[in-house]
């Protein structure tokens, strides 16, 4: 299996100036996100305290950040990242089509996620909650499962289920019209919290309570604290030091996960020492 230098999870200014960084030092990189600009981006209509590009809008910004990694021959994996295992020497990172690779050191850019938890939701992930349907859908074979989506990107997934699960509850939080297997049953209804004993047992929303095998929770983005065990939050940004170094050996993070103030610049500047520090690990523990 291929091992990476480094992997980048994000491509907002943090993300794509880690990459554009560590590029420059020659290392080995893979870079998890999306060429699309986020809606943050979208809607700005004028940055105008960006270094070099005064008064430019969000969108135009996005192409001038892309055109740079172009430029570069920088790849873009567009794939959610659903789990990063620390795992001493190196990271195993688990993707949403349930591939599994691996990089000696991780930059978390991802941004900051604004939905929060579920009631029960943390204290049941792994035991009927989990944030990737390939991943874990063989595990509710014949079974009940109840997929809470914040888009339309997970019609995909609740379509696999409905190949291995008995019975699949779609919940969308998205107004867009939905379209996913017959058999499916959509519910435009809120979910309010996530019940069971030793293991999920039932969904509650604000019309009714399903009983449930599983419930997959499938956000556009995962919180940095339920993608790395272990990882050390401040609230509900990552701690980090001026390094951008977190309390787990070789893992970085920057950008607005890192806390305020919530600008594309101070992004970019962190993503660029996040990169510096990942090189600099790699340089002092060098592989035999």
């Amino acid at each position: 299996m291929a091992r990476y230098d480094i992997a980048i999870i994000g491509t907002g200014p943090a993300g794509l100036e880690a990459a554009i960084t560590a590029t420059v030092r020659n290392k080995n990189i893979i870079l998890f996100g999306s060429r699309k600009a986020s809606s943050k981006v979208q809607k700005a209509h004028s940055v105008q305290n960006y270094l070099g590009l005064p008064d430019i809008s969000g969108k135009d910004m996005q192409k001038a950040f892309i055109g740079h990694i172009d430029s570069m021959g920088i790849q873009i994996t567009e794939e959610k990242v659903t789990m990063v295992y620390p795992m001493g020497s190196y990271f195993s990172i688990q993707t949403s089509s349930n591939q599994i690779l691996e990089a000696r050191t991780v930059i978390l850019a991802a941004g900051m996620i604004a939905a929060k938890n579920y009631p029960g939701e943390n204290e049941f992930l792994g035991r009927g909650v989990s944030y990737c349907a390939t991943c874990d859908g063989p595990l509710y074979r014949g079974k009940t499962v109840a997929v809470i989506a914040s888009s339309a990107e997970a019609e995909s997934e609740a379509d696999y289920l409905q190949e291995t699960a008995g019975r699949v509850y779609y919940f969308p939080l998205y107004k867009e019209e939905v379209h996913t297997a017959p058999g499916i049953e959509v519910r435009r209804e809120k979910p309010q919290e996530i019940l069971g004993d030793m293991k999920v047992s039932t969904l509650r929303t604000d019309q009714a309570e399903y009983p449930v095998d599983g419930i997959f929770v499938l956000r556009e983005s995962i919180a940095p604290g339920q993608l790395v065990p272990g990882l050390e939050m401040d609230g509900p940004h990552v701690k980090t030091a001026r390094d951008m170094s977190t309390n787990i050996e070789g893992l970085f993070a920057c950008g607005d996960i890192t806390g305020t103030p919530y600008q594309y610049i101070k992004a970019a500047g962190e993503g660029n020492t996040a990169a510096l520090g990942a090189v600099r690990w790699l340089d002092s523990h060098k592989e035999a």
